[in-house]
């Protein structure tokens, strides 16, 4: 199988994965997940990314479960059509990016009251809702609990070795925390001096790993130390968990000598009642290498100011931390996956 990687920090690459390789992702998620051929995934993701083909479709089918895919497919995504699947029951699973599940929390909240609680009845009855190809905002994963009585599962994983990472099945599932390596996947931390610990770049070695870029022998080489893959992704161990700081090249704003999760800023600012999404990003500076920067979009008819932002970002971030560049947007630039594309945001600042 070769699928392209999405694109967010730089021109896709083709992932070439042998079928040793897919054998081996499939086979993690089922024992970790505890697929079976009783469950019944509804399927609303994309087909040409891991999470839609690996997780969603190749498990179900390894185990010979079913598969079901909305009368909409291909048509833009229905929230309503969701919950009424929901309610007719039936289904086990369902995985999501958190982008799918802020548009469900949406659609429940305006939705009558009998509806309300008929949708979150129905809930109840699946047995796994899945988070990922994104951060999972704590809000969203805590108000998604309140609606479903669910907890979701977030994990980690790229199109270049399908997951690594993963909340447990059976056990607490942490807020902010992408769990612990699933079963046959070695995962470490290397700072930038080479030293594996406990922060740094994540590092994936295992038979889950794919064997090359199509066409692209320099890029193969430079993503790996030995066996290890090269993630790009930043994280730190805590409590025997990681969390993903960020990716390094996007999320990792290096502002006056201090290295700066944006992931961590953007969970603060979705706490603020006038800011309905928000993307974080470093913004060239020749005093302080890099500005953090936040493009926001308000709800509907509110303004905000800088100051107005500083004020409040101080009471709950480092002074380092909080953005000294504001930009109102009505919507923020995604790929295909709804994941957000920042290096088009940047330029909005500097143009």
């Amino acid at each position: 199988m070769m699928l392209y990687t999405s694109g967010t920090t730089g021109k896709p690459k083709g992932v070439v994965t042998t079928r040793g390789n897919i054998a081996a992702q499939v086979e993690s998620l089922v024992e970790a997940w505890g697929w079976s051929a009783d469950d019944r995934i509804l399927h609303v993701l994309p087909l040409h990314h891991i999470h839609g083909i690996i997780n969603a479709l190749c498990c179900p089918m390894w185990v010979g479960a079913s598969v079901e895919f909305l009368s909409t497919a291909g048509a833009a995504f229905d929230a309503r059509a969701v919950w009424e699947r929901f309610e007719a029951k039936g289904i086990t699973l369902f995985m999501a990016v958190p982008t799918i599940y802020a548009k469900l929390i949406r659609e429940w909240e305006n939705a009558p009251p009998e509806r309300q609680r008929a949708w979150s009845e129905a809930c109840a009855g699946l047995r796994l809702m899945v988070s990922g190809s994104a951060a999972l905002p704590v809000a969203t994963l805590e108000r998604w609990r309140e609606i479903s009585g669910h907890t979701l599962l977030e994990r980690y994983g790229m199109t270049e070795i399908g997951m690594a990472l993963s909340n447990p099945l059976r056990g607490e599932r942490v807020a902010g925390s992408v769990g612990t390596s699933l079963p046959g996947v070695e995962a470490r931390l290397v700072d930038e001096d080479g030293v594996v610990g406990d922060e740094g770049e994540i590092q994936v070695r295992g038979e889950n790993v794919f064997l090359e870029y199509w066409n692209r022998p320099d890029a193969t080489a430079t993503s790996f130390d030995g066996a290890w893959f090269k993630t790009g992704d930043i994280a730190v161990i805590e409590d025997g968990r990681y969390r993903i700081l960020g990716r390094n090249s996007v999320d990792i704003i290096k502002t006056g000598g201090y290295k700066v999760s944006a992931l961590e800023i953007e969970n603060e600012l979705r706490a603020h009642p006038l800011i309905d999404e928000c993307a974080v990003v470093g913004v060239p500076d020749e005093e302080w290498g890099e500005r953090v920067g936040a493009a926001l979009v308000l709800k509907g008819g509110a303004a905000f100011t800088l100051d107005e932002l500083r004020e409040w970002g101080k009471e709950r971030l480092a002074v380092y931390k909080v953005p000294t560049r504001l930009l109102l947007v009505d919507e923020l630039p995604r790929n295909a996956m709804g994941k957000v594309t920042k290096p088009e945001i940047v330029p909005l600042f500097v143009g």
